[in-house]
């Protein structure tokens, strides 16, 4: 009879870069006629700054320098990881896939890779994947689960939309334990808005080409904006999805992380789950919207602020283009390392 395992949290990690890219510096660089589209942007989502990595960097080193942080406060060493999980939709390289990149740039070399793309959804998503395979794999005791964001270098400098690309990474340790730590997932798609907010060339439906460079097809760009719905209602259900299949109600959550990109969406989130908004912590005040290290980012300050204690229920709720949109619903364990 095949055993089945728990998966717990054992640390998180962070990687913010130093150089701090404001909102006024941005509208020095688009120029003063952008100026009353960036201070709507700022009045919606909180977002005052953002920062941005040196030149010459890839998501990969983002990645690397989350995932050793989060290696370092679980006192593992990269040779003690059985696999590694790298989720974001700024990639390396359209391929190999950016998480074996990881793995030699920290050294992992007994570690299996994969990539999970689903934009903002990718942690949650990852989280969840590696959560079944350390329950039903037994040579799979240790994951690395990474989200990081370099969206920045795929855009047009001069795009106002660039007010939502900050970079950073953001990283869990999941570890096989005795106690249950991951509960649940939930999912939700809809690919009807897949062309929404997207690159449009450089894949097989339209290779690049010297006039899609031309034309900026080869950078991501915001075709047509979402339904407000889409996350005002879509992160609820999600949350209810996810409870209910964790055996918890609202009330037990302790911790509610959000996709960092509205602080509006936030707010009407909790108050349409009824919960106090005490219990959505936000990070982009501070660091800025950075997609698929949103998540991991806001996680990892929770736990190092005390907002997440030993005991306490998190559910984390991840929304990207598409669109995806994920959630998980954890306990946190003793294996959880400050």
């Amino acid at each position: 009879m095949r055993t089945f395992h728990h998966a717990a949290l054992a640390s998180t990690g962070v990687y913010v870069p130093e150089i701090e890219l404001s909102n006024e510096a941005l509208i020095a660089r688009l120029g003063e006629g952008h100026r009353e589209t960036i201070e709507k942007l700022e009045q919606g989502s909180g977002i005052t700054r953002r920062f941005v990595a040196p030149d010459g960097w890839a998501t990969s080193d983002l990645a690397v320098a989350a995932g050793r942080d989060a290696l370092q406060r679980a006192g593992l060493a990269p040779s003690d990881l059985d696999l590694i999980l790298v989720g974001t939709d700024s990639p390396d390289y359209v391929t190999p896939a950016t998480s074996v990149i990881v793995q030699h740039k920290l050294g992992a070399h007994r570690a299996g890779t994969f990539d999970v793309g689903c934009a903002c959804a990718s942690f949650p998503t990852a989280i969840a994947a590696a959560a079944g395979m350390i329950a039903s794999s037994p040579g799979i005791e240790r994951v690395l689960v990474i989200g990081a964001y370099l969206m920045r270098r795929l855009a047009d400098p001069h795009d106002p939309i660039s007010f939502f690309y900050g970079d950073g990474a953001g990283a869990a340790v999941l570890v096989r334990s005795d106690e249950p730590g991951f509960l649940a997932s939930a999912f939700r798609a809809d690919g009807r808005y897949a062309r929404s907010w997207m690159i449009a060339s450089g894949g097989t439906v339209e290779p690049a080409s010297e006039a899609s460079v031309r034309e900026g097809r080869t950078q991501v760009r915001l075709l047509e904006p979402y339904p407000r719905s889409v996350n005002d209602e879509g992160w609820p259900a999600i949350v209810r999805d996810v409870t209910a299949r964790a055996s918890l109600s609202i009330a037990e959550v302790d911790c509610f992380v959000f996709t960092q990109v509205r602080r509006g969406t936030i707010e009407t989130v909790m108050r349409e789950l009824g919960a106090p908004i005490e219990k959505a912590p936000r990070i982009m005040d501070r660091w800025g919207y950075t997609g698929s290290a949103c998540i991991p980012m806001a996680l990892h300050d929770a736990v190092i602020t005390g907002h997440v204690a030993i005991g306490d229920h998190v559910v984390l709720v991840g929304s990207g283009v598409g669109y995806n949109q994920a959630g998980v619903a954890l306990r946190v364990t003793p294996a959880l390392a400050r």
